[in-house]
């Protein structure tokens, strides 16, 4: 469900989505999407509430690792891109739909 209204999300906000739990190999990347010429790699991390923390902070160090070699393997195969981010998208689905995009992590 997180996925699909990260996708909903990313669409009204103007991102054209190219590509959904995109997989090669062992890796995965939740969203691939682009706007305004940069190519996004999005991890997208869904929770009921925040009694134990917030979404985002599930996204570990490793976690961050494994979404950038990902991306290195994407753009071997779409090496068109000149601009790339990485992005994390928490929502919380208790009481409302709250959503918090983190632009432009990195390690």
């Amino acid at each position: 469900m997180g996925e699909r209204l990260a996708v909903a999300f990313f669409v009204k906000k103007g991102y054209k989505i190219l590509d959904k739990n995109w997989r090669s190999g062992n890796w995965e990347i939740d969203i691939i999407a682009k706007r305004m010429g940069i190519l996004h790699f999005i991890e997208v991390k869904t929770k009921t509430n925040n009694i134990h923390g917030y979404p985002e902070e599930a996204v570990t160090k490793s976690k961050l690792q494994f979404v950038i070699n990902g991306a290195e393997r994407y753009l071997l195969e779409n090496p068109e891109w000149d601009r790339i981010q990485f992005d994390i998208l928490s929502i919380t689905l208790n009481p409302n739909i709250d959503y918090f995009l983190m632009e432009d992590v990195f390690l």
